[in-house]
């Protein structure tokens, strides 16, 4: 077999091929490329043949850091083969070549695939190590919401269900969904107190209007809000695309945290999502030590009481492989170092 990469520039293709694997997110989509230029990001779109046929897709952006210039991967390469290894091989042919004409000092992909000793092997053959910083989630929680509401509640945690139900009968809280990108200016003002509270560096107002302008001409973008007497005290920002939902961002104020109004915001959210059609929701990023209440005590990472909440709707872990580097120059070692430094800085 005889593996060629060429670049799509055709959105039906790529949605189409998408659409028929299994493992995704978001970050695949012609939207999220679409994103990225706006950032001014260089992309390209890869798309893996066996002659005519396509076997994988991926989605590389051309990073400028302080650290050193890059090129990423998000959440990819997505396949819908049984030769990853070989699809593996010769995108990493590519994206040298990329690299040596943007002058790229390292690659970074963030895979999509499952974390096991098989995959996790096909990345350190070919020479990639274990990045010192991810950038997209590496552990994430995921629900199956194609039972019925009812079924939903039951398989929940029981505080989470009661919570719930407690706040659907609080007439001083309500949830609202709006799809005005002018009310995301409500939302970065409790998103910046959140970051400030958990400390984690947050996007920019202009970079979240981008995104969610983006994503809007497809419709697949809402905000929602929580109000408690008439004041948003609680946010999210959900992506809907291929019949999953995804809860990108999250922000809350912290001196309404026994009021649940979070709970009841995510299973509106959860109840639009299955509207639209969608038959997974994705709470996005966990913390890859927590996987009981009991663990929430002995864990330092700073998103360990986030995890529990998500938990407490029910639902499975999908963890990918880690994200892997592949250096290129020697400047490589100053990144390293720096980002790792950040990392315990963070508390990851």
């Amino acid at each position: 077999m005889s593996l060629i990469i060429k670049e799509i520039n055709n959105k039906e293709i790529w949605e189409d091929f998408l659409l028929n694997c299994s493992e995704k997110t978001f970050l695949d989509s012609w939207s999220w490329g679409e994103f990225q230029k706006k950032e001014g990001n260089k992309i390209w779109r890869l798309g893996i043949f066996n002659n005519e046929q396509l076997l994988g897709i991926a989605l590389v952006i051309k990073i400028k850091a302080k650290r050193g210039t890059f090129l990423f991967v998000p959440h990819g390469p997505v396949e819908k083969s049984k030769i990853k290894s070989k699809i593996l091989e010769v995108l990493l042919e590519k994206l040298k070549e990329i690299a040596e004409k943007e002058k790229a000092i390292f690659l970074r992909i963030a895979p999509i695939w499952k974390r096991t000793e098989e995959n996790i092997k096909l990345f350190k053959d070919l020479g990639f190590k274990e990045a010192p910083l991810h950038i997209h989630p590496e552990n994430s929680w995921e629900l199956d919401i194609t039972s019925s509401e009812d079924n939903l509640l039951i398989n929940m945690r029981k505080t989470t269900r009661y919570l719930i139900r407690k706040a659907g009968k609080n007439q001083d809280i309500e949830v609202i969904q709006t799809q005005n990108i002018e009310d995301l200016e409500t939302f970065d003002k409790i998103y910046q107190k959140t970051a400030s509270r958990h400390n984690f560096v947050p996007f920019s107002l202009d970079f979240l209007k981008k995104q969610f302008s983006t994503f809007s001409e497809d419709n697949q973008i809402t905000v929602f809000l929580g109000k408690y007497k008439g004041e948003v005290v609680s946010a999210a920002v959900i992506v809907f695309w291929q019949n999953i939902a995804f809860y990108h961002h999250g922000a809350s104020l912290s001196e309404y945290k026994k009021i649940p109004i979070s709970y009841l915001l995510q299973w509106k959210a959860i109840k639009e999502a299955k509207k639209r059609g969608c038959k997974k929701y994705n709470f996005w990023g966990i913390a890859p030590d927590v996987k009981e209440k009991e663990d929430l005590k002995k864990s330092k990472h700073p998103w360990a009481g986030l995890t529990l909440f998500k938990m407490g709707f029910s639902g499975h872990r999908k963890e990918y492989v880690k994200t892997q580097d592949f250096p290129l120059s020697i400047k490589y070692i100053f990144t390293c170092l720096f980002e790792k430094l950040r990392k315990i800085k963070r508390g990851y």
